[in-house]
């Protein structure tokens, strides 16, 4: 019986796949730990996160603040994230008037606040708008992580600290940061809940 032809491809994409995907948790790790616990202190404390990216990037960032206003796996409150592609009148408006390049930065100064977190999610860590975005954040006194394709690149050395996926296709990428979204999640969440459970062993009376 004759393979499909498409196989090959298929087989080829997955072995790329858990190259990237090995070499990010081998090298990523503690860094998206970092990141979730960071997170954690801002949100908790009444900071702000904002996302960005453009196409397929960007429904990841929607994704990430999706998971934050709503949940990812356990049931907590709800904590302020937005996705400022999602923007449209804004995004519309700003880079009719003043460029593309502009959508996102005009929004970091709108919203953002000194202490918010700014993430920024790129396949090629090349976009001006979110290179644009990164520098404007920075300069108010926001934190700027970035998620990106293969460094070096712009964006990663815009941001105050990046994880760069070592992989040569877009779609790679893609997948990769998607797990680098429900990783930092998980780290999120974790760092949300060990405080209420010290917290909870500390009441009188309470068993720990």
């Amino acid at each position: 019986m004759t393979e499909h032809p498409a196989l090959d491809a298929a087989r080829l994409h997955c072995r790329s796949l858990q190259e990237a995907l090995d070499g990010f948790c081998r090298g990523g790790l503690p860094r998206i730990a970092d990141w979730g616990g960071g997170l954690a202190a801002v949100l908790t404390d009444g900071g702000r996160l904002l996302a960005a990216g453009n196409g397929g990037s960007a429904a990841q960032a929607q994704h990430l603040t999706a998971e934050l206003v709503g949940r990812y796996r356990r049931e907590r409150r709800a904590y302020s994230a937005l996705a400022l592609h999602a923007e449209t009148s804004s995004v519309t408006a700003i880079g009719n008037d003043y460029g593309f390049d502009h959508v996102y930065a005009r929004q970091v100064t709108a919203h953002g606040r000194p202490g918010d977190v700014l993430m920024l999610l790129s396949t090629s860590g090349r976009s001006a708008n979110l290179i644009a975005a990164a520098v404007t954040a920075r300069q108010a006194g926001l934190r700027v992580w970035a998620l990106t394709g293969p460094g070096p690149n712009p964006l990663a050395e815009a941001a105050d600290e990046a994880l760069c996926v070592a992989a040569g296709s877009t779609a790679t990428v893609q997948e990769t940061h998607l797990v680098a979204v429900h990783l930092l999640c998980e780290c999120f969440d974790a760092a949300v809940a060990a405080p209420l459970a010290r917290n909870a062993a500390t009441v009188p009376g309470r068993m720990s």
